[in-house]
C-alpha cells in the first residue's frame, strides 16, 4: 500500500533549499497518486516533472502498479498552509468561515494567528454590479474553514 505521509516526506526532503513546497499528497483507489505543489515565486512544468521523476525512482512498479500526477495546487485548491497566504498578499481571496459566512477581499496582511483582508462588497445600482471596499477585517486562522484565491477580471 502506498503511504501518503512517506511520499510527502520524500518530496519535502527533495524540495528542501528551494522556494517550492508540497501542499498535499493523496493516494486514491487504484493507486492513483495525486501530488499538489506550490512555490513562493513560480512553479513550472519542469519543477513538476522533477518531482515526478524522483517519486518514480523511489517506487517499484514491480511491487506496486501506480498512476502518478504531479501538478500545481491551482486556483481551485484551498490554502492549507500559512505560506500560501503570504504568497497571495495583495491578491483577492475568498474566505469561508466555520460559521458559514463567506467574505471576499484583498489579502492585506498575514500574521502568526490571523489574516487581514480589505472586504469587497458587491452592490447593485440600477441593475449594474459595483464593487466597493468595506474596510479591513481581521480573521483568525482558527475561524477559517476554507480560503482560496479568486480570479478577477476587473
Amino acid at each position: 500500500m502506498l503511504n501518503e505521509k512517506e511520499i510527502k516526506d520524500w518530496i519535502t526532503e527533495f524540495l528542501d533549499g528551494t522556494d517550492r513546497f508540497v501542499v498535499d499528497v493523496k493516494v486514491k483507489v487504484g493507486d492513483l497518486i495525486l501530488v499538489f505543489l506550490d512555490s513562493d515565486t513560480s512553479l513550472t512544468i519542469d519543477h513538476c516533472v522533477e518531482v515526478s521523476k524522483m517519486i518514480e525512482n523511489r517506487l517499484d512498479r514491480e511491487e506496486e502498479d501506480f498512476e502518478l500526477r504531479v501538478s500545481s495546487s491551482g486556483l481551485d485548491h484551498p490554502f492549507t498552509m500559512k505560506r500560501q497566504y503570504v504568497k497571495n498578499i495583495g491578491r483577492s481571496i475568498e474566505v469561508e468561515l466555520n460559521d458559514g459566512n463567506i467574505h471576499r477581499g484583498k489579502l492585506l496582511e498575514v500574521m502568526d494567528e490571523s489574516v487581514t483582508i480589505e472586504i469587497i462588497v458587491e452592490k447593485k445600482r440600477n441593475k449594474i454590479k459595483q464593487l466597493q471596499t468595506g474596510g479591513p477585517m481581521t480573521i483568525a486562522f482558527s475561524d477559517i474553514l476554507e480560503a482560496k484565491p479568486v480570479v478577477s477580471f476587473h
